[in-house]
């Protein structure tokens, strides 16, 4: 059994002495590089299929077709944004919003139950950060191997492994800003311009961003973004209780802890089940030691679970002495998944969810926007009528070419004047229609009259949109 401790945690390290001015605040404190060691098990397979699907999706939905056009494809320039089948626009951005909430509350849900399980298998930070320790394991070996080698002096076979290392990361960093890019730019056209190294300055500046940023986070900073950037970490008591699931080690059980032979009984030599093999904190990738009780650092990912498991396998002990469990659970109290919390989260998401999906179901891919003539109130013909003046935006948010009829209500005798009466729109055109209207001065009982513009598809009756304006003249003594 290894006694190697991780170096970031170590155990022999005494503590600061007040006004020495070495490490007196935690915040201050000089980083320490975070080895943490390869660990196979349940929840290691679940984290490793959770990144394959993650980053799968990911690189993989860029670069598949749709009806003609990219199947995920925020079209910044023609305003237009493409979610499969589903083509938005910038009057659409509410949807946007209302799926942020929907995801912060899913979060919060998911927070009050399993307590950071997103921070564990799904965040980003996790996925990417997996990754690159995977590349570095390839490249510069095992933890102990990786240990030994920082702490050697630099020769030309330690600096062409650490140059491997950097330009694999670097290059899977700039296809993670292209990917990221392809979202923006049709990632096919954005693949030619890249070989031919035609590139326009916004795109390439972006690129190089995202993957240093990329870089930057899974590669050198990995932990501290979980321990200091991450806001998640400092507010996520506020969603825990006693029912929620973390992963705890059951101290009664363990302690005392302390190295023995595999044949000895531990209650003979007064000790608990743990072996003090610290497995537990060279597996951590933010290098906490888990027997130190619950701790803000700790994202969930249950390394320490699988390996302590292991340990306890060898040992011919029982499982679990580190486990997902509750507060409630491990004082002996029965654990309540339902309760008034989740039953709020479960009742507004719904509720969210179903709205959603029933509103994109509901809408109606026209849009009509009315501006009046600000030059003139309103100005009277020869004829003796009151006529004003508007311009009308429509937007056919329709993928198809659409013929529209125009009509007005609101007044007696309303007249609508069009210099063109057909209205007629290709997919995703934005029209501009100057209209005049006029009516008989006798019929207008206040200086303001609120009238409404009706526009509708020839061709489909459901592309109906009604809009109300204000039709302005001088008020008749009735």
């Amino acid at each position: 059994m290894s006694s190697d401790r991780a170096t970031a945690e170590p155990a022999s390290a005494p503590p600061p002495q007040q006004g020495s001015g070495e490490d007196e605040d935690e915040a201050y404190a000089k980083h320490k590089k975070v080895y943490p060691r390869e660990v196979h098990g349940i929840f290691a397979s679940l984290r490793t299929l959770g990144v394959a699907v993650l980053l799968g999706l990911y690189y993989g939905v860029a670069w598949l077709p749709w009806e003609g056009h990219q199947a995920v494809l925020l079209d910044l320039p023609a305003r237009k944004f493409y979610i499969f089948g589903l083509t938005f626009w910038p009057q659409d951005f509410f949807y946007f919003a209302w799926l942020l909430i929907i995801a912060a509350l899913a979060l919060f849900y998911v927070t009050a139950l399993a307590g950071r399980l997103w921070c564990g298998y799904a965040c980003p930070q996790t996925v990417w950060t997996e990754i690159f320790l995977w590349i570095e394991r390839k490249v510069e070996g095992s933890r102990n191997q990786q240990i030994k080698r920082d702490k050697s002096d630099i020769t030309a076979a330690k600096f062409r492994v650490k140059a491997t290392k950097h330009f694999i990361w670097l290059a899977f960093s700039l296809f993670t800003g292209f990917t990221f890019v392809g979202y923006f730019t049709p990632i096919r056209e954005l693949a030619v311009s890249f070989v031919n190294w035609n590139l326009g300055p916004w795109e390439t500046f972006w690129i190089f961003f995202y993957g240093f940023a990329t870089y930057g986070n899974a590669g050198w900073m990995r932990e501290q973004v979980c321990i200091y950037m991450c806001p998640y970490a400092r507010f996520q008591a506020a969603m825990f209780d006693k029912d929620t699931l973390v992963i705890a080690y059951d101290e009664e059980r363990g302690e005392p802890r302390g190295s023995r032979k595999k044949a000895s009984d531990p209650r003979q030599s007064g000790l608990g089940d743990c072996v003090d093999c610290t497995l537990c904190v060279q597996v951590c990738p933010t290098g906490i030691d888990i027997r130190d009780g619950l701790q803000y650092e700790c994202i969930g990912c249950a390394a320490c679970i699988d390996v302590c498991d292991q340990v306890m396998d060898k040992m011919g002990y029982e499982k679990g002495l580190v486990r997902y469990t509750t507060e409630h659970a491990m004082a002996g109290i029965h654990t309540d998944i339902v309760r008034p919390r989740t039953i709020m989260y479960t009742i507004l998401l719904a509720a969210l969810a179903i709205g959603l999906i029933y509103a994109i179901g509901q809408r109606i891919p026209l849009e009509l926007d009315i501006l009046r003539d600000r030059n003139s109130l309103y100005r009277k013909t020869s004829e003796g009528l009151v006529e004003n003046v508007y311009i009308l935006k429509v937007v056919n948010m329709d993928e198809q070419a659409h013929r529209y009829s125009l009509e007005v209500s609101g007044l007696e005798g309303l007249e609508l004047i069009m210099s063109n009466p057909v209205i007629k729109a290709s997919g995703g055109e934005v029209l501009s229609v100057p209209v005049s209207l006029r009516v008989d001065p006798i019929v207008l009982e206040r200086t303001a009259n609120e009238i409404e513009f009706t526009i509708s598809a020839d061709d489909n009756a459901e592309l109906r949109r009604t809009e109300t304006a204000r039709f302005l003249g001088p008020a008749m003594a009735r």
